[in-house]
Order: C-alpha cells, then sequence, then structure tokens
C-alpha cells in the first residue's frame, strides 16, 4: 500500500494507464482494418523530429520534443500516402521504407548532436527510443491526459462513422462519410498518442500498445463496441500491472515490463478467449459428443 499511494508511481501509473487505456481503443481500429504496421512506422518517423526540436530549443523539453514527433508524424503519413498513391511500391513497402529511412535520419542526428560539443544536456534524448517512465513528470502526464482526452473525444463524437468506415469503406461513402476524412482522423488520434507516449515506452515499443490490446479484444467478442472497450481495458490494466512490477523490483524498466504484461494478455486470450485455440476445441469436443 505504500508503494500505490507513493507521488513517483502514481505519476508514472496514471500517464501509463491513461495512455495505454486511449491507444488501446484507437489502435483497434487499424487492427481492424490490418494496417497495424502504420504505428509502427510512424512511431520510428517521430524520433528524428524529436531530435530537430532538441537542436532548435536546446533543451530536452517535453512539449518542444512532443511538437517536434507530431510534425514529424504527419510528414510520415503524407509521405506514406504519396508513395502508396503514386506509385507501384505496396503499403507494406512504403510502411518500411519509411520507418527505415526515417529512423536511420534520427539515428543519424542523435549520433550528431551527442558527439558536437555545441549542443549541452542531451541527457534524456534515448529515453524516446526506448522509453523511460520513471523519468515521467507532471508535465508528460499533463500532456498524456490532453492528448488522451482529445483522442477519446473524436473517437466517441465520430463513432458510428469510424465503425461504418472500419468495416465497410465503401458503404460508407455511399451514405454521406468521407473514407478519406476519416481516416486521416484516426491516424491523426494515432500520431497524437505515439508523440506523448514516446517517454513512456519509447519509439520502438510504442507499437505494441496499439496493437496487442486490440488483438485481445478481438479474441473476446465480434461485436466493435464491446472489442474496443476491452482492448482499453486490456491496455489500461496491462499499463497499471507493468509499473507496479517496475516499481517494486529494481532493474525493471516500465516500458517492456508494461510490453510484457501485454503479451502475456495476448497470450491468454489466445489460448482461453472465446475465439482461443482451447476454448475452441473444447467446443469442438463437446460438439462432437452431444
Amino acid at each position: 500500500m505504500e508503494l500505490l499511494t507513493s507521488y513517483t508511481f502514481l505519476i508514472v501509473a496514471i500517464g501509463t494507464t491513461l495512455l495505454s487505456f486511449a491507444s488501446g481503443i484507437i489502435g483497434t481500429v487499424s487492427v481492424i482494418k490490418g494496417q497495424s504496421l502504420i504505428g509502427d512506422a510512424i512511431g520510428h518517423a517521430t524520433f528524428p523530429g524529436i531530435i530537430l526540436a532538441f537542436m532548435i530549443v536546446g533543451v530536452t523539453d517535453t512539449l518542444s520534443l512532443t511538437i517536434g514527433a507530431v510534425i514529424f508524424g504527419v510528414i510520415a503519413f503524407f509521405f506514406i500516402q504519396a508513395i502508396t498513391s503514386h506509385s507501384k511500391i505496396t503499403l507494406d513497402g512504403a510502411l518500411a521504407l519509411i520507418l527505415s529511412s526515417f529512423f536511420g535520419l534520427g539515428m543519424a542526428l542523435k549520433s550528431f548532436v551527442q558527439g558536437n560539443p555545441s549542443f549541452h544536456n542531451t541527457q534524456g534524448i534515448d529515453d524516446y527510443i526506448f522509453g523511460q517512465a520513471a523519468y515521467m513528470l507532471r508535465l508528460d502526464v499533463y500532456l498524456i491526459l490532453i492528448a488522451s482526452v482529445i483522442s477519446l473525444l473524436l473517437f466517441i463524437i465520430f463513432y458510428h462513422q469510424i465503425r461504418i468506415y472500419t468495416f465497410d469503406p465503401i458503404y460508407s461513402s455511399t451514405v454521406g462519410i468521407n473514407p478519406s476524412l476519416i481516416n486521416f482522423l484516426v491516424l491523426s488520434m494515432t500520431i497524437l498518442l505515439i508523440a506523448v507516449g514516446l517517454k513512456a515506452v519509447g519509439a520502438i515499443l510504442i507499437v505494441n500498445l496499439l496493437i496487442a490490446p486490440g488483438v485481445i479484444g478481438l479474441m473476446w467478442s465480434n461485436r466493435f463496441n464491446i472489442v474496443t472497450l476491452i482492448a482499453g481495458l486490456a491496455g489500461a490494466a496491462a499499463a497499471f500491472t507493468g509499473t507496479y512490477i517496475s516499481t517494486a523490483f529494481a532493474g525493471f524498466p516500465t516500458g517492456p515490463s508494461i510490453i510484457l504484461v501485454l503479451s502475456a494478455f495476448v497470450l491468454i486470450s489466445m489460448l482461453f478467449g472465446r475465439k482461443g485455440l482451447v476454448t475452441r476445441q473444447i467446443m469442438k469436443v463437446r460438439g462432437e459428443s452431444s
């Protein structure tokens, strides 16, 4: 109980739980549409924006670095759209190209900054690669809260349009829904959550918060509203549990701990969920016996 009421734990737990809850819900749309790796590509593509923002402001200011991440996330999205629309390169190829080139640029800029005496106080830049939730500040939590509330409000307001677009984009056009607008809206929410979550789990692991909860939800239900709710709750539960583990046991970083808990939830769901392997086998045996 002493650990659960400590200031440091509460700051980190609130931030990671809010982030994972919103990411689980928004990420479910990409999972259902088979576009999960877009979040991975954008997550890696935000890294050079962080470094360039640091080069401009000269300090590892959370707000400035987040703005840089958002800008480069949007740039990466438009590059992906341009490549797939104006060339014969498939979406998978475009994602791989953007992911590797943007992240490579970020790593090159990071090496330049850390090896240049003109830039001081570069400590904290590496946290945006693998995450370092233990160093989250109150401002980080405020940014996550704002981004999560904005994303969830937009999701609720455009819920029916998003649901129709997710399952039948062609039909959505016939009923007056603009698929391009909804697609941009979903990706904007994704980029926003990625940008504010980089410090917590890092550019490499952030995609797991967008994919794993959606997979968990799909293993337990076929109804879109139930799937998104399960995804959000699974993400929040994993974040809180992972944060507790990393705080209680020295040497366990928060981001990877959250991802490991989420992975365990995925495994359990794949085995014992409504559509899990064990559940289907049991139903099959019952069907044969009857």
